[in-house]
């Protein structure tokens, strides 16, 4: 494997014990460079309490609601890592798409991320008009990836639910079957156990996204819990 998850020192305090921690077994992708630092786990959520205490390497930062420069601006303000933000794609797209990348990298954002089914003439004019990398999202198989490489992505996110490792296997295996860079990104999400995240990474994805909903309503339950007993 790459990057030892064995016997590493840790250092930390009392008042941050708490850190949402990545599951350690994201540690055996390969990663992929943003900018030069190393992307292996990235946490799926806009919860800003999440984003500001957690060690995940990258957070991305999708909604299901058309994208928000506020919402943007919020993330921004508190995330001390890399922001990958949604812009749109589906019922949100062209200049506004296009609009809210720039937002977003003006923002701080490292990529702006498009979802499926971003028109192509969208991607091509997010591409014009940001300097950060475009990520498009896969959620099937009925995709023409060369289509989208020629017009400016520079990364998959394969987010097929339980089918997300034949998922991540078939952008591979498709990438080989039209010569294209076998090494182009890949990121996927990992699913809730440790064998669905290695077999996502064993399937072809070099980082893995994690949901992270209900952490902070979950680890306030805790510390009600501990209080009352110490009351």
């Amino acid at each position: 494997m790459n990057d030892s998850i064995e016997n590493i020192p840790n250092l930390s305090s009392k008042l941050r014990a708490d850190i949402v921690e990545t599951p350690a077994i994201i540690r055996h992708a390969s990663g992929i460079k943003l900018f030069g630092k190393k992307i292996k786990s990235i946490i799926y959520t806009t919860d800003v309490a999440v984003i500001a205490n957690c060690n995940a390497d990258a957070v991305l930062v999708v909604y299901p609601w058309t994208p928000n420069t506020r919402i943007l601006e919020a993330v921004s303000t508190v995330s001390n890592i890399p922001i990958l933000a949604g812009i749109g794609g589906g019922l949100t797209n062209g200049i506004r798409s296009t609009v809210v990348g720039l937002f977003a990298e003006e923002n701080g954002a490292q990529a702006v991320v498009l979802n499926a089914p971003t028109p192509i003439e969208t991607i091509k004019n997010v591409t014009k008009a940001v300097d950060v990398p475009v990520i498009y999202t896969v959620v099937s198989s009925n995709l023409n990836l060369k289509e989208r490489i020629d017009a400016g992505v520079k990364a998959f996110n394969v987010a097929g639910g339980k089918d997300t490792p034949e998922l991540v296997a078939w952008v591979r295996n498709e990438l080989k079957r039209l010569g294209l860079d076998e090494n182009f990104p890949i990121i996927a999400s990992g699913g809730k156990t440790d064998e669905q995240i290695l077999e996502t990474i064993h399937a072809g994805a070099n980082a893995v996204s994690f949901t992270a909903y209900g952490i902070t309503e979950t680890t306030f339950q805790k510390k009600m819990e501990q209080y009352r007993r110490e009351n």
